[in-house]
């Protein structure tokens, strides 16, 4: 009998160990690869838009994902206290704002929520490219930020086309007219124009809508021209040496 409870305690003690060592693992991972959570975080919420009508319970997982990326873009760019300050900043109002609009059905609100995440996720991509131009050997965060930065511009000129959309209706247009875009329809936008693809069903109409596609076609080429660019020849230089 005593024999049963002492192999039962040591089973005990060695599954608690086996737990410590898997969180300590997932710590070290974290502090090392924080653009690769934020990357994950980033795709598995394309996998959620889909679901994201609008009901109310598709608003408000469209606020459940906004809590869980926002504070994980804030966490990426933490390369100082100033950084960190201005990030949070922009990231508390955002989600106290894009609760209480999903919550509590106040649509007017919701522009100003995405004119913030825009703003946040604008500065979360430049101080990642920062990060990125700054470090003359290429690690496995790098690229995990190569790829982090690219869905923060996305996310960031899709919010932008909400806002725009919001103050100039009938900014876009589409396959159905006269009717507001959705944000699938806008993230999917956004995501052509960056990589320049070309392909998609929404076209800009107003002047405003029209400078933002022209400014995020820029943004596309020149982060492809500069920054990633300059990490492929940093990692052929590295395999050389």
């Amino acid at each position: 009998m005593g024999e049963s409870s002492e192999s039962g305690v040591d089973a005990g003690v060695a599954a608690a160990a086996q737990r410590a060592r898997r969180s300590r693992r997932w710590s070290l991972l974290a502090r090392r690869h924080p653009s690769a959570f934020l990357l994950a975080a980033q795709l598995l919420s394309l996998l959620l838009y889909p679901l994201m009508d609008q009901t109310q319970s598709g608003r408000l997982l469209f606020g459940a994902v906004a809590l869980v990326v926002v504070p994980l873009a804030v966490w990426v760019v933490r390369s100082g206290p100033f950084v960190s300050l201005v990030a949070w900043l922009l990231a508390l109002p955002a989600m106290a704002l894009t609760v209480i609009g999903v919550l509590f059905e106040h649509e007017a609100l919701l522009p100003l929520s995405a004119m913030l995440e825009a703003a946040l996720y604008f500065y979360a991509a430049a101080s990642l490219i920062s990060y990125m131009l700054h470090d003359h050997e290429v690690t496995n965060d790098e690229l995990f930020a190569a790829g982090a930065t690219f869905t923060l511009l996305a996310w960031g000129f899709a919010y932008a086309y909400f806002v725009c959309q919001a103050w100039y209706p009938g900014s876009f247009t589409g396959i159905e007219p006269g009717r507001p875009r959705h944000w699938m329809e806008l993230l999917f936008y956004s995501f052509t124009n960056l990589s320049a693809t070309g392909l998609g069903d929404v076209l800009p109409v107003s002047s405003p809508a029209r400078v933002l596609t022209m400014l995020e076609q820029f943004a596309g080429v020149g982060y492809i021209a500069t920054v990633v660019s300059r990490l492929i020849g940093l990692t052929i230089v590295r395999a050389r040496r």
